[in-house]
């Protein structure tokens, strides 16, 4: 790819649409080789884009996720704590200082994602997703690795990368990051689309629903979204509903009718209640101006 125009072509043949501003950005962090953090609210779709960047980059995925208490032993590496008994076991007579050297050594490691992002021989796409959920010790974890693309194991020494990986962070935007790990990387902000552009994404990844039923739906969550809720709908969810009406035969959206699919849209039944409220509000307004 040599723009940002080859890259949002191909994404777009992957079936992922992304913005302008967006694409420079990620092609920019690819063309530097820096890591590139996403950071936007659940569900506007920053995982499903490095998902889409793997496949067009033919890269093999590798993907830790994150959450709270995240350690070294689940991220980095750990030892083989069976192989290295066994080992002790054959070796009751042999020099105890050459098999103390013996048992931390690579054969006895277990790569965790990190790890094997650096030990790959292939090209591989390193995402490290919701990386807010994680706390800030693990973050600190990570600056060796997002700047030099090299790990550390105290046993051994540093493991420099076979292949330098592509690397992706997402965040839903839960606490904040420190200056350290956002000097080392280039950022997107992605939030929920326009209603033109969600209405091309549903179009794209559900060609089945019809142009009248797309327009509706996306309007509808359009202006569920400026609700106050709990968890504003996604544009996954968006899709789903869409294809629930499909699935009920309905080929317009009629406030009326939605009673009882609202829990694909939303999943908190504090939502759910608050937007039937306002459903029938919307529906007596629709009905006066009729």
């Amino acid at each position: 790819m040599t723009s940002p125009l080859d890259l949002t072509r191909v994404l777009e043949e992957e079936g992922y649409l992304i913005d302008k501003e967006a694409a420079t950005t990620l092609f920019l962090a690819l063309a530097l080789e820096k890591p590139c953090l996403i950071e936007g609210p659940a569900g506007v779709g920053k995982t499903q884009l490095a998902l889409a960047l793997a496949r067009v980059e033919k890269r093999k995925l590798i993907r830790l996720q994150c959450y709270e208490g995240l350690d070294l032993n689940k991220a980095l590496y750990d030892w083989n704590y069976a192989k290295q008994l066994l080992r002790l076991q054959l070796s009751k007579t042999e020099d105890w200082d050459q098999i103390k050297v013996d048992l931390f050594s690579e054969e006895f490691l277990l790569s965790r994602p990190l790890l094997e992002s650096i030990l790959s021989q292939e090209p591989v796409l390193l995402l490290i997703d919701e990386l807010d959920k994680s706390d800030e010790e693990f973050e600190s974890f990570l600056l060796e690795l997002l700047a030099e693309f090299q790990v550390t194991i105290p046993e051994i020494g540093t493991i420099y990368s076979n292949t330098k990986p592509v690397v992706i962070l997402t965040s839903n935007n839960s606490r904040d990051f420190s200056d350290a790990l956002r000097r080392r990387c280039i950022h997107i902000y992605l939030t929920y689309p326009s209603l033109e552009r969600e209405i091309s994404i549903l179009s794209t990844q559900a060609p089945e629903i019809s142009e009248r039923l797309a327009k509706d739906v996306c309007e509808f969550v359009a202006r569920v979204r400026k609700l106050p809720l709990q968890k504003l709908p996604s544009v996954s969810e968006t899709i789903d509903f869409a294809r629930a009406l499909q699935s009920l035969h309905q080929t317009e959206l009629n406030y009326g009718e939605l009673m009882g699919t609202l829990s694909v849209l939303l999943k908190y039944p504090k939502d759910i209640a608050k937007l039937e409220e306002r459903l029938r509000k919307w529906e007596s307004e629709a009905a006066q101006r009729r």
